[in-house]
């Protein structure tokens, strides 16, 4: 028996580890119409639940319960024909073909699992990405990122025990600093104002009391957008009573706030910072894989490392250039495609049929402003330029997004229930979580 192991349960990785299982359990058509190998599929994360990560300002602000939405990998791998086991990848043997899983420990740094070895036929490695803070002196110490549901819990609790001050009139105002313009960057900020109106429901909060203020080094917001979209953002934004900062880099961090470049100060109580992404440090180092400047896994265009053909890489922790020549952005959609890719690939590889080299299409990029609008574009590799949408038609395809998502995982039926029980949840539950 051959053995599949994929290391990173995001949206890539749980994608890939969930079609490969109907594949090899005879689950899918494709299966059933031609005689595979047996092979067992592994699934690696250190987590035991997912969260589609671009959700995850929404956690932060509490709109969002992770309790409610997330997918726990063991339920899903026992109903979709493959393994998993929790852990985080520390060391790799490409000779011995094992990876060795750190020990698992609980809350207290108790030693639950100790450290052990998976052997592998494929490896893929799907570990996604996490914030860059480009060496800026106190980010580390002082900010809070947005890379994982604990994460955005975190900063969740902060803003929750803010409102506790405004509510003892122990502070009299909340001031909020976001650094990064991204798309990151801009739904938390709109998403903050949202909840500070969900929260004068439930307490006794001032109006304006959480001054939110979003600094972005570039010229205009959402840089990968066209400065058209990304300035209509900033003017919608502050419409809602947040202060944009353009132009604007950041040299320090500390705890009562930021200091620009040009010497001045911004406080801030909470600090986030989501200002551009990188690989995982320790991928530098596995066992001799050529990386690139930001650590991310170089890959042939079959998505295969080009240091060992036996691993793959995809998402945010590859390197790609595709087959059209084009530099493959870390995004959502670019990590869903390449699982495609990757699925046949592998499969491919244990049957002796040649691989298919991977093509990144842009179906365009769209930023939610909470409640309020949506802007992006869309099919911008079907048109010349792309086709800019914004207001309610953007607002539905954004929320698409996740429906889409939620199909590559379950299967349409079973993601249209999700949508029903969570439309359900809004009549039943607080917009906020309060707790």
């Amino acid at each position: 028996m051959q053995h599949i192991v994929i290391v990173g349960g995001g949206a890539g990785g749980l994608q890939l580890a969930t079609r490969l299982g109907h594949y090899f359990t005879g689950k899918s058509i494709l299966r059933r119409r031609r005689t595979a190998p047996d092979v067992r599929v592994t699934l690696v994360d250190r987590n035991r639940t997912h969260i589609w990560k671009p959700l995850l300002h929404q956690v932060a602000t509490g709109s969002l319960d992770s309790g409610l939405d997330a997918l726990n990998y063991h339920v899903h791998a026992r109903k979709n024909g493959f393994r998993f086991e929790l852990g985080h990848l520390q060391k790799l043997d490409r000779q011995r073909q094992v990876i060795e899983l750190a020990p698992v420990e609980d809350a207290d740094g108790r030693q639950l699992v100790p450290a052990r070895e998976l052997p592998y036929d494929q490896l893929v490695i799907a570990l996604g990405s996490h914030s860059n803070d480009f060496n800026t002196p106190g980010v580390r110490e002082h900010c809070v990122f947005l890379d994982s549901t604990q994460q955005a819990q975190r900063f969740h609790q902060q803003l929750l025990d803010r409102f506790l001050q405004l509510q003892t009139h122990t502070a009299a105002t909340i001031d909020v600093a976001i650094v990064g313009g991204g798309a990151t960057g801009v739904e938390l900020a709109a998403e903050l104002v949202e909840a500070s109106g969900q929260m004068a429901r439930y307490g006794h909060i001032p109006p304006n009391a959480l001054q939110v203020t979003l600094i972005e080094a570039g010229a205009h917001l959402l840089p990968a957008l066209p400065a058209r979209l990304g300035n209509n953002a900033q003017r919608e934004l502050t419409r809602m009573g947040v202060r944009v900062m353009t132009g604007c880099a950041v040299k320090e961090a500390s705890d009562e706030g930021f200091v620009t470049a040009a010497g001045d100060k911004i406080p801030a109580a909470i600090r986030l910072w989501a200002a551009g992404v990188k690989a995982p440090e320790f991928l530098r180092g596995l066992d001799g894989l050529t990386t690139n400047r930001i650590n991310q896994i170089k890959v042939n265009t079959q998505l295969q490392s080009v240091s060992d053909g036996k691993i793959f890489a995809l998402g945010d922790c590859a390197g790609c250039v595709d087959s059209a020549g084009q530099r493959v952005p870390p995004r959502a959609q670019a990590a869903q495609q390449m699982a495609g890719v990757a699925e046949h690939n592998l499969i491919a590889q244990i049957e002796g049929r040649p691989l298919q080299a991977f093509r990144y299409r842009d179906h365009g990029s769209l930023v939610s402003l909470s409640k309020y609008t949506a802007i992006g574009n869309l099919m911008g590799a079907l048109v010349k330029g792309s086709l800019t949408v914004e207001g309610r038609l953007a607002g539905v395809a954004y929320r698409s997004l996740y429906r889409m998502h939620l199909a590559a995982v379950h299967g349409w039926a079973k993601a249209m229930l999700i949508y029903v029980v969570g439309q359900a949840n809004r009549f039943v539950k607080p917009r906020m979580k309060l707790h």
